[in-house]
This record gives C-alpha cells, structure tokens and sequence, in this order.
C-alpha cells in the first residue's frame, strides 16, 4: 500500500521596511527554504504570493506569516488573503535573535529568518491577527482617530488656556463655569472677534449677542450677553500695547488650531457613531449602563468581532488592563494594576465605569463595596470595569444583551426587598 506523505509545514518571517521587505521562508526542521527581497509595492506583494505558493502555500494550507507590525498595506494584503497573520513585538524578536548569535549580528535578513522561526518553535505562544470584518476595521479607524483627535483638542485647549494666562483674565473667567470652556462655540467665536482684551472691553452687548447666535445659542442670549458684557467690562492688569498686540496675533494662530481640532472631533464622531449603529454587535453593547455610541464604538473598535480572538473571559480582562497582576517570589507576594494593556481600551473602560455608577444601581453598590472594603477610588472604578468587562464577553458570545437584575443579583434583591 502506497503511503502518501503529508506535506511539511512552511513558516513565513517578514522583516518590513519603508520601501522594501525581506522575507525568510523556513521548514519544520528549521531549515531556511528561501529568502528574498521585494519591494513594498503590488508586484512586491505579488512576488510573495509566487515565492510562497513555490512551497506549497494554497488556500487550504495557507503558510503563516510572523511580521513585526499590526498595520500598513501590506499586512492588511495578508490578512486579505485570510492567512494567519502574526503581529511580533520587536523587543521579543530582539531575544530570539539572540538565541542564534551570541555576536550579536543583526540584518534584515536574519531578522526575516528569526521571526519565521518565532512560528516554527512557539506559535502556540503568539496569538493571530484578528479575522475581523471589514465594518469593525472601518470602525476602529474611525474610532481611534475620533480619539486622537480629542487628545489634539485636549492639547489645543491647554495651550490656549496657557497663553490667554499671560495677558487676557478676561475671557477666562468669562467661561471658567462653562462645561466645555474655552472649546464651546461661545467662547471661540468671542476670541475670534477679541483676540486681546482691550478689544473684548469694546464689544456691546448687541455685538456679544450676534456673536452669541452665530455660535448657534438659541436661549438666553440677551442674559448671557449681559453677562459677559459685565465681566469683559471689569478692570483688569494689561501687557503694554505693543506686547498685547503682538500676543493677540499668537492667540489667533492658537485659536485656528483648536477650531481646526474641535471641528476634527465633531466630525470623525459623527462618522463613527453611524458606522456603529450599522454593527450587529451595537444593540448588545449599547445595552451596558455607561455606554453610548461613541463609548460603545471604542469599545468595539479595540475587540472587534472576531468571537475566537479571545478563548475566555479571563483573556479579555488581561487585554483591558482590568485584572491585577501578581507578582509572587518566596515570602513576596504583591497585586498590582496591569501596566501592559490595551490603552485605549483601558481609557474608554474608566469612562464607562464612571458613567455607569449613576445609570446602575447595580454598578454603584458594587462601586461602594469596594471603597467601604478599603479600594481607593481608581482601583474600586477598575473592579467595576473588570467585571463589566466579564459580562460583556459572555454578551457577545450568547448573543444576549445586558440584564441588570441578572448582572448584579445581590443589588436586585436588596432592591426588591426595600420595596416590599
């Protein structure tokens, strides 16, 4: 009887580069098949699938594909091809290549080969890329980019403030009680018209309440133009003219950039909250008390929707930063808050515990329990996300969406048991 042998896996290492790549083809044995260079372009591309299609690379036994990054177009061809795709970290290949030199030789083509290697020896170690779908990617770049962009407000902001600091009091008590400060459409339109104070003190109140409703304030415009009248009016400390001038034109450069960051914010969270709500998964997260679109759409973007990316719960809340580490070595045993974590998610996760407290009767007794056992505020709201982050997963895998009575039992009773 003819025994016909089965064929030997391939491991694929990729080292990338600006404007070209090497690439490292390796046996199970450990054996380098093939290495080349290709150029990061689509006949690049095209000369990869050819090269590994020689070894035996086919739709059914894909050869994976260990690389030092999670982006570009190059990883996303990959992952288009539905092969697994390995995100290396740098440091990590760093210490493989270490372990076949001991001169510390580097190029790019020991690189290739040490990450093809990497998939030979430990790939069991190394999770894949998600397979997302295409919405939830669309997603994630909306949504991280709507975050940069109000981290660029933030900054903007800060600057502003920094400098109106030097020379014009004025308008910042004007809208030191207003929720959004300086980044509210009154408070920039007034600067737009003033940039410095001797200017501000001229503004009438007809002027103050057309600035008012171009900046789109329907009610209490004639109020709040008395206001701000009044406050403007205030005798104030100046700079000399020449200076006040001169920093008037540095205020308007500032203002350009935080009208140009706040109207990148609007917009990109205009686009992901529609983006969201088209995800069948948007229903089961916008359930959770804490979460709206935007939060829900952060969410989303940092878990995807592939339901194999994280085998349990216990996965997850790593990945978060919500569970603890321990760091244990003979008579020392210490807990700690996980530093090496998704920081975007862990960002929006502080949020959605803060805004659950008051929307949760659940979420706040556990929240109390925690600080009444000893928790600081920061550690009790992390519990909190912790175990939301716990129900989330089970959410998604059943299909089911947020049961309060169900998620904080304990809470419920005592609930039912005060009505009675």
């Amino acid at each position: 009887m003819e025994i016909t042998a089965l064929p030997t896996p391939v491991f694929c290492g990729v080292d990338w580069a600006e404007d070209h790549h090497d690439i490292a083809l390796v046996d199970a044995g450990g054996q380098q098949l093939a290495k080349a260079r290709i150029s990061d372009d689509a006949a690049g591309f095209a000369q990869l699938m050819a090269l590994m299609a020689e070894y035996g690379d086919n739709e059914d036994t894909p050869i994976p594909v260990a690389i030092e990054t999670s982006r570009g177009l190059l990883v996303s061809c990959l992952r288009a091809t539905g092969r697994p795709v390995f995100a290396i970290n740098p440091l990590a290949v760093a210490r493989y290549r270490d372990r076949h030199s001991v001169a510390r030789k580097k190029s790019d083509a020991v690189d290739a080969a040490a990450l093809a290697n990497i998939l030979r020896t430990d790939m069991a170690a190394h999770r894949p890329l998600p397979a997302d779908s295409e919405l939830v990617q669309a997603i994630a770049v909306l949504a991280r980019a709507q975050q940069d962009a109000v981290w660029a407000r933030g900054q903007a902001h800060n600057k502003l403030r920094s400098q109106l600091r030097e020379f014009y009091p004025a308008i910042l008590n004007a809208f030191a009680h207003h929720k959004q400060g300086l980044c509210s459409r009154g408070a920039r339109s007034i600067l737009a018209a003033a940039p410095i104070p001797t200017s501000a003190a001229k503004l009438t109140r007809r002027r103050l309440q057309s600035l008012l409703k171009q900046a789109g304030r329907i009610r209490g415009i004639q109020a709040e133009a008395e206001r701000l009248h009044e406050v403007l009016k205030r005798d104030y400390l100046h700079q000399l003219p020449q200076v006040e001038a001169a920093l008037g034109h540095q205020t308007s450069a500032l203002l350009r950039q935080l009208n140009t960051a706040c109207d990148n914010a609007a917009q990109l969270e205009e686009a992901v909250t529609q983006a969201f709500e088209e995800h069948p998964d948007a229903p089961i997260i916008r359930s959770f008390p804490g979460l709206a679109a935007l939060t829900g759409a952060r969410v989303l973007a940092e878990l995807g929707d592939d339901r194999t990316r994280f085998a349990t719960a216990g996965s997850l809340k790593a990945y978060a930063g919500s569970a603890p580490v321990t760091r244990a070595s003979g008579k020392s045993c210490k807990v700690m808050s996980r530093k090496v974590k998704n920081q975007r998610l862990a960002a929006v996760g502080y949020v959605w515990a803060f805004n659950a407290l008051t929307r949760s009767p659940g979420a706040r007794a556990h929240y109390d329990r925690r600080r009444t056992a000893g928790d600081r505020h920061v550690a009790a709201q992390r519990n909190l996300f912790n175990r939301f982050m716990g129900m989330l997963f089970h959410c998604l895998q059943n299909s089911h969406t947020y049961d309060e009575p169900v998620a904080f039992p304990q809470a419920a009773a005592e609930l039912r048991a005060t009505a009675a």
